[in-house]
Protein backbone atom coordinates (compact mmCIF):
# COMPACT_ATOMS: atom_id res chain seq x y z
CA UNK A 1 0.00 0.00 0.00
CA UNK A 2 1.45 3.27 -0.72
CA UNK A 3 1.93 5.66 1.60
CA UNK A 4 3.24 9.15 0.05
CA UNK A 5 1.43 11.80 -1.34
CA UNK A 6 -0.53 11.71 -4.99
CA UNK A 7 0.43 13.99 -7.70
CA UNK A 8 -3.57 15.74 -7.88
CA UNK A 9 -2.30 19.07 -6.14
CA UNK A 10 1.34 19.66 -7.95
CA UNK A 11 -0.64 19.16 -11.50
CA UNK A 12 -1.60 22.59 -11.50
CA UNK A 13 1.95 23.66 -11.07
CA UNK A 14 3.59 21.95 -13.91
CA UNK A 15 2.99 20.19 -17.40
CA UNK A 16 2.69 16.89 -16.04
CA UNK A 17 2.77 15.32 -19.40
CA UNK A 18 6.37 16.79 -19.57
CA UNK A 19 8.12 15.65 -16.43
CA UNK A 20 11.45 14.86 -16.48
CA UNK A 21 11.71 10.63 -17.04
CA UNK A 22 15.41 10.90 -15.73
CA UNK A 23 16.66 13.83 -12.82
CA UNK A 24 20.31 13.76 -11.56
CA UNK A 25 20.95 15.94 -8.44
CA UNK A 26 24.43 16.85 -6.58
CA UNK A 27 23.65 17.79 -3.14
CA UNK A 28 25.83 20.08 -1.98
CA UNK A 29 26.19 22.77 0.65
CA UNK A 30 25.15 21.22 3.93
CA UNK A 31 28.48 22.00 5.50
CA UNK A 32 28.00 25.77 4.67
CA UNK A 33 24.10 25.81 5.48
CA UNK A 34 25.88 24.37 8.81
CA UNK A 35 28.42 27.26 8.71
CA UNK A 36 26.50 30.03 8.50
CA UNK A 37 24.11 28.57 11.68
CA UNK A 38 26.88 28.42 13.36
CA UNK A 39 26.70 24.77 14.12
CA UNK A 40 29.10 21.79 13.44
CA UNK A 41 28.82 20.74 9.61
CA UNK A 42 27.33 17.28 10.54
CA UNK A 43 24.63 19.13 11.41
CA UNK A 44 24.20 20.16 7.60
CA UNK A 45 24.91 16.35 7.06
CA UNK A 46 22.03 15.38 8.85
CA UNK A 47 19.61 17.97 7.85
CA UNK A 48 20.75 17.20 4.35
CA UNK A 49 19.29 13.78 4.97
CA UNK A 50 15.73 15.30 5.65
CA UNK A 51 15.87 17.05 2.06
CA UNK A 52 16.79 14.08 0.53
CA UNK A 53 13.72 12.38 2.09
CA UNK A 54 11.68 15.40 0.61
CA UNK A 55 13.17 14.80 -2.88
CA UNK A 56 12.79 11.25 -2.91
CA UNK A 57 8.94 11.93 -2.03
CA UNK A 58 8.58 14.29 -4.46
CA UNK A 59 9.52 12.44 -7.80
CA UNK A 60 7.66 9.87 -6.61
CA UNK A 61 4.35 12.17 -6.74
CA UNK A 62 5.55 13.86 -9.98
CA UNK A 63 5.84 10.94 -11.81
CA UNK A 64 9.70 10.81 -12.27
CA UNK A 65 10.81 7.05 -13.48
CA UNK A 66 14.65 7.79 -12.33
CA UNK A 67 16.15 9.66 -9.13
CA UNK A 68 19.92 9.83 -8.92
CA UNK A 69 21.74 11.92 -6.07
CA UNK A 70 25.70 11.79 -5.57
CA UNK A 71 25.37 10.73 -1.97
CA UNK A 72 29.48 10.20 -1.22
CA UNK A 73 32.16 10.61 -4.38
CA UNK A 74 35.37 8.80 -4.67
CA UNK A 75 37.21 12.26 -4.12
CA UNK A 76 35.17 12.49 -0.81
CA UNK A 77 37.79 10.19 1.36
CA UNK A 78 40.04 13.46 1.24
CA UNK A 79 37.76 14.89 3.82
CA UNK A 80 38.39 14.43 7.40
CA UNK A 81 38.27 10.78 8.97
CA UNK A 82 36.01 12.36 11.61
CA UNK A 83 33.84 13.73 8.64
CA UNK A 84 34.05 10.74 6.53
CA UNK A 85 33.06 8.84 9.58
CA UNK A 86 29.35 10.81 10.17
CA UNK A 87 28.89 10.48 6.07
CA UNK A 88 29.00 6.74 6.48
CA UNK A 89 27.01 6.44 9.65
CA UNK A 90 24.18 8.80 8.72
CA UNK A 91 23.71 6.50 4.76
CA UNK A 92 23.37 3.57 7.22
CA UNK A 93 21.14 5.26 9.11
CA UNK A 94 19.27 6.42 6.20
CA UNK A 95 18.60 3.51 4.53
CA UNK A 96 17.86 1.07 7.68
CA UNK A 97 15.60 3.52 8.49
CA UNK A 98 13.74 4.70 5.21
CA UNK A 99 14.19 1.17 3.52
CA UNK A 100 10.54 -0.26 5.00
CA UNK A 101 8.87 3.42 3.57
CA UNK A 102 10.69 3.24 0.49
CA UNK A 103 9.83 -0.75 -0.34
CA UNK A 104 6.14 0.18 1.02
CA UNK A 105 5.95 2.78 -1.65
CA UNK A 106 7.37 0.42 -4.39
CA UNK A 107 10.72 1.92 -4.99
CA UNK A 108 13.82 0.15 -6.42
CA UNK A 109 16.80 1.56 -4.59
CA UNK A 110 20.62 0.71 -6.65
CA UNK A 111 24.34 1.52 -5.69
CA UNK A 112 26.23 3.28 -8.48
CA UNK A 113 29.94 2.73 -7.69
CA UNK A 114 32.87 0.55 -5.94
CA UNK A 115 30.74 -0.23 -3.11
CA UNK A 116 33.83 -3.30 -1.96
CA UNK A 117 36.05 -0.03 -0.38
CA UNK A 118 32.64 0.39 1.83
CA UNK A 119 32.42 0.36 5.47
CA UNK A 120 31.26 -3.71 6.17
CA UNK A 121 28.09 -2.02 7.64
CA UNK A 122 27.51 0.10 5.45
CA UNK A 123 27.75 -1.87 2.77
CA UNK A 124 25.85 -4.59 4.41
CA UNK A 125 23.04 -2.06 4.76
CA UNK A 126 22.61 -0.33 0.99
CA UNK A 127 23.36 -4.17 -0.80
CA UNK A 128 20.43 -5.12 1.74
CA UNK A 129 17.87 -2.31 0.43
CA UNK A 130 19.07 -3.36 -3.25
CA UNK A 131 18.33 -6.86 -2.60
CA UNK A 132 14.76 -6.03 -0.81
CA UNK A 133 13.27 -3.54 -3.46
CA UNK A 134 14.81 -5.45 -6.47
CA UNK A 135 11.45 -6.29 -7.55
CA UNK A 136 9.43 -3.13 -7.04
CA UNK A 137 8.33 -1.05 -10.39
CA UNK A 138 8.16 2.02 -8.76
CA UNK A 139 11.04 5.28 -9.20
CA UNK A 140 14.14 3.87 -9.47
CA UNK A 141 16.11 5.27 -7.04
CA UNK A 142 20.31 5.60 -7.61
CA UNK A 143 22.27 5.93 -4.94
CA UNK A 144 25.96 7.01 -6.17
CA UNK A 145 28.08 6.17 -3.29
CA UNK A 146 32.10 6.00 -3.25
CA UNK A 147 30.72 6.92 -7.00
CA UNK A 148 33.35 9.19 -9.53
CA UNK A 149 32.57 9.07 -13.36
CA UNK A 150 36.22 8.97 -14.43
CA UNK A 151 36.78 5.91 -12.25
CA UNK A 152 33.57 4.78 -13.80
CA UNK A 153 34.45 5.12 -17.12
CA UNK A 154 37.86 3.66 -16.63
CA UNK A 155 36.20 0.49 -15.05
CA UNK A 156 34.32 0.03 -17.99
CA UNK A 157 37.10 0.08 -20.46
CA UNK A 158 38.86 -2.43 -18.42
CA UNK A 159 35.98 -5.00 -18.79
CA UNK A 160 35.61 -4.16 -22.40
CA UNK A 161 39.29 -4.65 -23.20
CA UNK A 162 39.05 -7.98 -21.03
CA UNK A 163 35.52 -9.39 -22.83
CA UNK A 164 37.87 -8.31 -26.29
CA UNK A 165 40.82 -10.45 -24.90
CA UNK A 166 38.06 -13.61 -24.03
CA UNK A 167 36.49 -13.44 -27.42
CA UNK A 168 33.03 -11.89 -25.82
CA UNK A 169 32.77 -9.05 -28.11
CA UNK A 170 34.63 -7.55 -30.99
CA UNK A 171 36.50 -4.67 -30.90
CA UNK A 172 35.08 -4.03 -34.49
CA UNK A 173 31.31 -3.55 -33.17
CA UNK A 174 32.07 -1.24 -30.23
CA UNK A 175 29.49 1.69 -29.69
CA UNK A 176 27.80 4.13 -27.76
CA UNK A 177 25.60 1.32 -26.87
CA UNK A 178 27.97 -1.15 -26.05
CA UNK A 179 30.26 0.97 -23.72
CA UNK A 180 26.86 2.04 -21.69
CA UNK A 181 26.49 -0.99 -20.68
CA UNK A 182 29.39 -1.11 -19.04
CA UNK A 183 28.33 1.69 -17.10
CA UNK A 184 26.96 1.57 -13.31
CA UNK A 185 24.08 3.19 -14.96
CA UNK A 186 23.55 0.53 -17.35
CA UNK A 187 19.37 -0.02 -17.92
CA UNK A 188 19.07 3.60 -17.00
CA UNK A 189 18.44 6.34 -20.08
CA UNK A 190 20.57 9.68 -19.58
CA UNK A 191 19.27 12.45 -17.01
CA UNK A 192 17.39 14.99 -18.73
CA UNK A 193 17.80 17.43 -15.87
CA UNK A 194 21.07 17.43 -13.57
CA UNK A 195 20.55 19.66 -10.74
CA UNK A 196 23.15 20.99 -8.57
CA UNK A 197 22.92 23.41 -5.06
CA UNK A 198 24.97 25.60 -3.62
CA UNK A 199 25.72 27.61 -6.33
CA UNK A 200 28.58 26.04 -7.64
CA UNK A 201 28.84 26.03 -11.37
CA UNK A 202 30.75 22.63 -12.07
CA UNK A 203 29.75 19.14 -12.33
CA UNK A 204 32.46 17.65 -9.74
CA UNK A 205 33.38 14.64 -11.93
CA UNK A 206 29.73 13.63 -11.70
CA UNK A 207 27.93 11.40 -14.61
CA UNK A 208 30.42 12.52 -17.07
CA UNK A 209 29.24 10.64 -19.47
CA UNK A 210 25.83 10.44 -18.69
CA UNK A 211 25.01 14.08 -18.32
CA UNK A 212 26.36 14.74 -21.96
CA UNK A 213 23.21 16.36 -23.30
CA UNK A 214 21.76 17.07 -19.45
CA UNK A 215 20.08 20.36 -18.75
CA UNK A 216 22.03 21.75 -16.22
CA UNK A 217 20.00 23.99 -13.27
CA UNK A 218 22.37 25.45 -10.05
CA UNK A 219 20.47 26.93 -7.24
CA UNK A 220 22.07 28.98 -5.05
CA UNK A 221 20.21 27.47 -1.69
CA UNK A 222 22.28 24.88 -0.24
CA UNK A 223 20.93 21.36 0.15
CA UNK A 224 19.09 21.06 3.30
CA UNK A 225 17.01 24.12 2.29
CA UNK A 226 16.12 22.30 -0.80
CA UNK A 227 12.11 21.26 -0.78
CA UNK A 228 9.24 20.46 -2.69
CA UNK A 229 9.06 23.86 -3.76
CA UNK A 230 12.69 24.19 -4.98
CA UNK A 231 12.07 20.48 -7.12
CA UNK A 232 8.92 21.96 -8.96
CA UNK A 233 10.41 25.14 -10.18
CA UNK A 234 13.48 23.69 -11.33
CA UNK A 235 11.39 21.47 -13.90
CA UNK A 236 9.38 24.39 -14.78
CA UNK A 237 12.39 26.05 -15.82
CA UNK A 238 13.51 22.32 -17.47
CA UNK A 239 9.86 22.30 -19.18
CA UNK A 240 10.72 25.76 -20.58
CA UNK A 241 14.23 24.74 -21.65
CA UNK A 242 14.74 24.45 -25.81
CA UNK A 243 16.34 21.14 -25.86
CA UNK A 244 18.34 20.83 -29.46
CA UNK A 245 20.96 18.54 -28.73
CA UNK A 246 23.37 20.09 -30.92
CA UNK A 247 20.66 21.45 -33.69
CA UNK A 248 18.88 24.49 -34.12
CA UNK A 249 15.63 25.70 -33.26
CA UNK A 250 13.19 25.30 -36.26
CA UNK A 251 12.93 28.82 -36.80
CA UNK A 252 16.27 29.18 -37.71
CA UNK A 253 15.99 26.24 -40.65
Amino acid sequence: MRIWRNKKRLSSEIDMNRIPVHIAIIMDGNGRWAGLRGMPRAVGHRAGVEALREAVKTCDALGVKYLTVYAFSTENWKRPQSEIGILMSLLKEYVRKELDELHANDVQVRVLGNVEQLPQDVREAVLLACERTKENSGLIFNLAVNYGGRAEIIQAVKSIVKDVQTGKIDADTINEDTFENYLYTNGCPEPELLIRTSGEMRISNFLLWQAAYSELVVVNECWPDFNEKSLIEIVRIFQNRDRRFGGIKKEEE
